[in-house]
């Protein structure tokens, strides 16, 4: 198979889909790895790695896509590349349909095979390819709640962990899944008081099973969130229904229940969000503020680390990536029910369940 590896054109986008190794394993069964020039620079791996590797440098991105017989991306393709896919042609990435109608139109349109990383699904209900960038995500933004939270970004001007003497900050995080429990992790690492929030009494469970003893959970409504917002000085959006928008679990009339300069972090925007004041922003322009609550919405959070998120994504994505290159994506996705999962459009029809409902929805 011809495999095209475009560099990521989303702004501050700095992951590549396949590394060298990978290149290399492909190349050992005589598939045909196109990469892009510079494609891997930021993540550490130079053209020359590629060339040694068994892949050939290309020199723009229409010359990638106009080779390959499939495509392989991280973040989904945005205006610039939506004239570049073709019919019948694979494209393999994160996709996030639920947040774009113009990206689905364009991709059903171009009648190429979407195959989401997002909804790919094992039998237990886990996302394998979600799962690692899910971890970044969720870590990072603890990370970037902190940073905000600092009074020249127009936070509090609040150390999370406090020092002897001065009251830890507080942490609420919404959702106990991956982000939530990485997220928690770091916020409580910091030495901040953390209420996790959820649904579901068996991850509420978990969570008080391995988390330490300032980490505390609350059943998620929204009598109890109203409750905590009131003196959080982080609030970290983790709630994922996969392949389906996110729930709105803070709504702009809260905002004036919160205190000034508190951080609002919504790792779940690449599904529309779980704020109603939730906006898209990038790694160049990454908050805004609304009644002096500052919102942090980056699509491509993992982006900004991309040698440890490339890595963390490749490691997973490869066996499909291999599974697909060999049996073609028709048998792939045959004998893979978790790939199959993950198959979204097929030359223009839609797959996905969760696509269609909020098409209907719409």
């Amino acid at each position: 198979m011809k495999i095209g590896v475009p560099i990521e054109v989303k702004n501050n986008e700095s992951r590549v889909s396949i590394t060298p190794a990978g290149v290399f394993e492909l190349s050992k069964l005589n598939h045909q790895i196109y990469v892009q020039a510079e494609a891997g620079l930021a993540s550490g791996f130079t053209d020359l790695d590629y060339r040694e590797a068994g892949a050939e440098i290309l020199p723009d991105i229409a010359s990638v896509y106009e080779v390959a017989e499939m495509i392989v991306k991280v973040k989904e393709p945005i205006k610039e590349e939506y004239k570049l896919a073709r019919k019948g042609q694979i494209i393999f990435t994160y996709f996030h349909f639920a947040s774009s109608k113009k990206l689905t139109d364009a991709m059903i349109a171009s009648e190429a095979i979407c195959i989401a990383y997002e909804t790919v699904q094992d039998a237990d209900g886990s996302l394998p390819l979600l799962t690692p960038m899910s971890e970044v995500a969720g870590r990072m933004a603890t990370q970037q709640g902190a940073k905000y939270l600092e009074k020249p970004t127009r936070g509090k001007g609040i150390l999370l962990g406090g020092v002897p003497g001065v009251t830890p900050g507080k942490v609420l995080v919404l959702g106990a899944g991956v982000v939530g429990i990485q997220a928690a992790k770091m916020a409580a690492g910091l030495g901040a008081h953390v209420i996790i929030f959820d649904i579901s009494m068996k991850r509420l469970r978990y969570v008080n099973d391995i988390m330490p003893s300032h980490v505390t959970t609350a059943f998620s409504n929204e009598y109890n969130i109203r409750k905590h917002i009131k003196d959080a000085d982080l609030i970290i959006g983790a709630v994922l229904i996969a392949g389906a928008k996110a729930p709105k679990l803070i709504t702009k009339d809260m905002l004036k229940d919160m205190q000034p300069g508190t951080v609002m972090v919504d790792v779940a925007v690449d599904q529309g969000g779980c704020f109603e004041t939730t906006r898209p922003t990038t790694h160049e322009d990454p908050t805004y503020i609304i009644d002096d609550v500052v919102h942090y919405c980056v699509t491509n959070m993992p982006g900004a680390v991309p040698y440890t998120s490339t890595l963390a994504l490749t490691n997973v994505t490869f066996p499909f990536i291999f599974e697909i290159a060999n049996k073609g994506w028709k048998e792939a996705c045959a004998f893979n029910p978790a790939l199959a999962k993950g198959l979204s459009l097929d030359e223009g029809e839609i797959i996905c369940k969760e696509i269609l409902k909020d098409r209907a929805m719409a």
